[in-house]
């Protein structure tokens, strides 16, 4: 009997290159208007919208939180406060 068929979740697969690569920039400080943006162009190679897209699904992803706490409960307090603002 495998995990699933005993109530268990299936674990996991780990946080894709891609995903770590969000959190980390994220991380990071940015020197002023549009910098931020410019990196997300030129070091992932996404627009800046499937960017923050990507961002926002991360946050609700449990893996994302294991990977990095501090920073995803950080961003996760930043968008509640701009949704209460509303």
């Amino acid at each position: 009997m495998d995990q699933e068929q005993r109530g268990g979740r299936q674990p996991r697969e780990p946080l894709g290159e891609r995903e770590r690569a969000v959190l980390a920039l994220e991380r990071r400080g940015f020197p002023g208007p549009g910098a931020k943006e410019r990196a997300i162009r030129e070091e992932l190679g996404l627009a800046p919208v499937r960017y923050y897209q990507l961002l926002n699904a991360l946050l609700d992803d449990e893996r994302a939180l294991a990977h990095d706490p501090v920073t995803v409960n950080r961003l996760r307090r930043v968008r509640e406060t701009r949704r209460a603002e509303r």
